[in-house]
């Protein structure tokens, strides 16, 4: 028995009367908020308006939602729809399982639609984005702790977890305390958001187009890399490595070779941020401006200056005006 260790809570869910409050799903909420704040102060930094992330997260996060839930399912269809199984169950997010590649891939999506109705180039969104998206990760790892999933193989170290009996894996009831997966991940992705604040206060006009973004997958993968060859949970093996492995390698791969090729200055990287339509849409702003200049009134024209030709000078032929002489009083 381990001395010191890391105990699992006593319970994952509260009742409010009928409506059940998972602490899971709150941790994913606070992650989300969390982000929105942290990415709204970093856009309003660059000249842009607050509101316009908020307008993107309407779209990102119930795509990002269905992607890591679609991800999950897809990668373990044996979970959901092998004998014995109840494909009903797909749907049952708070019970965990969002991955995050798909949760990312299809949350781009939303925020490409987001960003088209705002008039913001995603690339530009995507550096503003990522310190704050890593951030959401690390808080939402700690919905893996209420759930007790996700933890890695047998140890015996001080920071060890303990898992209660019902969510011990089969093989190995009599094991109560195992790697802390969940906060492995969640202390690199605090490390990885620290990185990128400190790469984009260092090197701004370096990590422009989506380069900073680029350097978040970068560095997160690297980490995940090692944190799934702890984990024990289920998982498809493929050569000896987890799935998540070979997806990890790919977008480290991925957003290597977009830093790489992306690495000489283009025309535009100094441009100024756009500042957004402040609420609005840019076909909007473009009709109302559109309205404004009907409605004005033309200015009134100019007289002309004393440098101005205002016509032929009187020819010394032409009689001149007869002088007037006063009326006699």
């Amino acid at each position: 028995m381990n001395l010191a260790y890391l105990p699992s809570p006593s319970q994952g869910v509260w009742h409010l009367g009928p409506v059940p409050i998972r602490a899971y799903a709150l941790c994913i909420l606070a992650g989300i908020f969390t982000a929105v704040w942290l990415t709204g102060r970093r856009w309003a930094a660059r000249g842009g308006h607050r509101d316009d992330i908020a307008d993107i997260a309407i779209w990102a996060v119930p795509f990002g939602v269905l992607g890591g839930r679609l991800y999950h399912v897809i990668t373990d269809p044996e979970l959901y729809f092998a004998a014995g199984k109840q494909p009903l169950h797909a749907l049952y997010i708070w019970d965990g399982g969002l991955g995050i590649p798909g949760a990312v891939a299809l949350g781009a999506v939303g925020a490409w639609l987001g960003c088209r109705r705002r008039g913001i180039r995603l690339a530009d969104f995507a550096d503003a984005v990522a310190p704050g998206l890593v951030l959401a990760q690390a808080i939402g790892r700690w919905g893996n702790w209420f759930n007790q999933e996700l933890y890695g193989r047998p140890t015996d170290l001080p920071w060890a977890l303990h898992i209660d009996l019902a969510h011990r894996p089969a093989d190995s009831l009599s094991t109560a305390y195992y790697h802390p997966t969940f906060l492995y991940e969640s202390l690199w992705d605090l490390g990885v958001m620290a990185l990128l604040l400190w790469l984009d206060s260092r090197h701004h006009q370096r990590l422009r187009r989506a380069r900073l973004f680029a350097a978040y997958v970068l560095v997160y993968t690297v980490g995940r890399a090692w944190i799934e060859a702890l984990r024990i949970d289920h998982a498809n093996h493929f050569l000896g490595l987890r799935l998540n492995d070979y997806v990890s390698l790919v977008l480290f791969l991925g957003a290597l070779g977009y830093l790489i090729l992306s690495r000489a200055p283009r025309p535009g990287d100094d441009a100024p941020y756009p500042r957004g339509t402040a609420g609005e849409t840019a076909e909007d702003t473009a009709g109302e401006t559109e309205q404004r200049a009907a409605e004005e009134p033309p200015a009134p024209a100019e007289k002309p200056s004393a440098t101005q030709d205002t016509g032929p000078e009187p020819s010394a032929t032409q009689d001149p005006e007869p002088e007037q002489t006063p009326a006699p009083r």
